[in-house]
């Protein structure tokens, strides 16, 4: 994976973790309820999801290049209007508060990873980011190496944030995060990048 194309897909990636959404809102009542430290297991508990669904995106990824070209250039496609569609909801719901639910019992680690897991947004968002990202020319075993560490370190750094502020601002950290200016930005650039890499993959597929 050459630097440009890194760069495009960290760049991606911080979107797609920062977005606001049931994680960042799990994080954020785990740690006004817990506090920062106990808090972590949660975040354990996305990268743990997040790590199986990067590797499961990449098996299809690879499925798809082994059985045709055009099947990867359509999933290329339809990950593109995967984006440009998760913007115009995103931006839809912006004026949709966001509210706190009442947190049930058990472990803090598999509820965080349930979350994570039955999230709309994951399996097809995974999905999309590979379909974009993965170069049909380079092993996908090659390209792992640099995408699974970016991807958990940004990850990472975006729910513990998200855990530090419910600790630190409790229930203003919601606030901040239903904002409804962040919401429509971070839409628009759902959708400012669906429309890029949706155009970029046309003059690709012409010569399949």
């Amino acid at each position: 994976m050459s630097i440009e194309a890194w760069g495009i897909f960290a760049l991606f990636w911080v979107m797609f973790v920062t977005s606001p959404g049931p994680n960042a809102v799990n994080c954020i009542q785990n740690g006004m309820a817990l506090g920062f430290v106990r808090s972590l297991w949660g975040v354990l508990g996305i990268l743990t999801q997040a790590t199986l669904f990067l590797f499961l995106s990449a098996a299809g990824i690879t499925a798809l290049l082994t059985a045709s070209p055009t099947a990867f250039f359509i999933a290329k496609l339809v990950g593109a209007g995967f984006l440009i569609w998760t913007g115009l909801r995103n931006w839809v719901r912006a004026r949709t508060p966001i509210r706190a639910e009442e947190q049930p019992g058990g472990s803090i680690y598999i509820r965080a990873f349930l979350i994570a897991t039955i999230n709309p947004k994951s399996v097809a968002g995974y999905l999309a980011a590979f379909s974009q990202f993965v170069q049909p020319d380079v092993p996908i075993a090659q390209q792992m190496w640099v995408i699974v560490p970016t991807a958990l370190s940004i990850t990472a750094a975006s729910y513990c944030t998200y855990t530090a502020l419910g600790a630190g601002l409790g229930r203003a950290a919601l606030g901040a995060v239903g904002n409804l200016v962040v919401r429509r930005v971070m839409a628009a650039c759902f959708i400012l990048y669906g429309v890029l890499l949706g155009g970029s993959t046309i003059p690709q597929g012409r010569g399949i």
